[in-house]
């Protein structure tokens, strides 16, 4: 399975985006997804997950309710969609699979796939 993230950019403090995960086969939807970020200079850090069935998310402290993680099965496509953006969440966004989910980050020999990431820098 191939993760491909995308709908980064460069917007202002405030403005919102979607970025978007697809995967290039349908099995991709036997597995849960997570997104992290890395900023320059700064480990990767979970940002969210959500399960197989997308019944489920979790979100980390900083971006509880101004992210919201979804699934799309018929698109083999997971979103991230990012409201109230800060200029502290400028950093590449990268999306990882996983067989199981688990209400959080999970030791990274634990993710099947990552995408490439997707940069997002927010003015102030």
């Amino acid at each position: 399975v191939q993760l491909q993230a995308s709908g980064g950019g460069l917007v202002q403090a405030g403005d919102s985006l979607r970025l978007s995960c697809a995967a290039s086969e349908r099995t991709f939807s036997s597995y849960a997804l997570d997104w992290f970020r890395q900023a320059p200079g700064k480990e990767r850090e979970f940002v969210a997950a959500i399960s197989v069935s997308g019944s489920r998310s979790y979100y980390s402290d900083s971006v509880k309710g101004r992210f919201t993680i979804s699934r799309d099965h018929a698109k083999n496509t997971v979103y991230l969609q990012m409201n109230s953006l800060k200029p502290e969440d400028t950093a590449v966004y990268y999306c990882a699979a996983k067989r199981y989910y688990s209400g959080g980050p999970s030791k990274t020999p634990e993710y099947a796939f990552w995408g490439q990431g997707t940069e997002v820098t927010v003015s102030s």
